[in-house]
């Protein structure tokens, strides 16, 4: 477990090598060459999945935090089981037109075209203390658009968090200074879980 800001690193947590051998490494998927950390084996796994959602619980439940914001669609299970755990709301982020009523949305750019997420208007109020929960982050795309997503409406993002995540210089620069809190780095193996 660690947090990617200015390149210091957390100690160790026992529970975290039972939590890396819950995920499943499907190897060349979706496409050649992607090592896809499969995190629904995780879920199957009551005691590892409640260790994940501790170990944020523990980090963040003195930072005076209000809001979660989880985001499309893993973030939605990580971030609200976290939200409960500390008092405070969850806020989905959104891919375009799954939510009812008005939003505001923050288009960002993929590999390979744009995407968008979007938020209900109203969903957080000016200054309120946020932090952004998905499962993984390869290169911070979408975690740099939350970020503004989130400060265009008054918020104030405090950190990103991760199960799995890359601990790459670039993704920082992304992510405009904001820490990153990662629990694992990617496995690799060769022939998936």
């Amino acid at each position: 477990m660690f947090v990617l800001e200015n390149g210091a690193n957390k100690g160790e947590d026992s529970r975290l090598q039972a939590i890396s051998e819950a995920i499943r490494v499907v190897p060349h998927f979706p496409k050649q060459g992607i090592m896809f950390q499969d995190i629904t084996t995780l879920l199957l796994d009551p005691k590892a999945f409640k260790d994940t959602v501790d170990i944020f619980v523990d980090h963040y439940r003195d930072m005076d935090i209000s809001v979660v914001a989880g985001v499309e669609a893993r973030g939605f299970i990580f971030g609200s089981s976290i939200a409960i755990g500390i008092g405070a709301k969850f806020v989905p982020l959104c891919k375009p037109g799954k939510l009812p009523g008005e939003v505001i949305s923050e288009k960002y750019v993929l590999e390979y075209g744009t995407d968008c997420l979007e938020m209900h208007v109203g969903a957080v109020e000016p200054c309120e203390r946020v932090i952004i929960m998905d499962d993984l982050v390869a290169t911070g795309g979408t975690l740099s658009a939350a970020i503004r997503l989130l400060e265009r409406a008054g918020a104030e993002v405090v950190e990103c968090a991760c199960v799995i995540g890359l601990s790459d210089l670039k993704v920082r620069r992304k992510l405009n200074g904001k820490p990153l809190y990662i629990l694992l780095e990617p496995r690799q193996v060769e022939n998936g879980f």
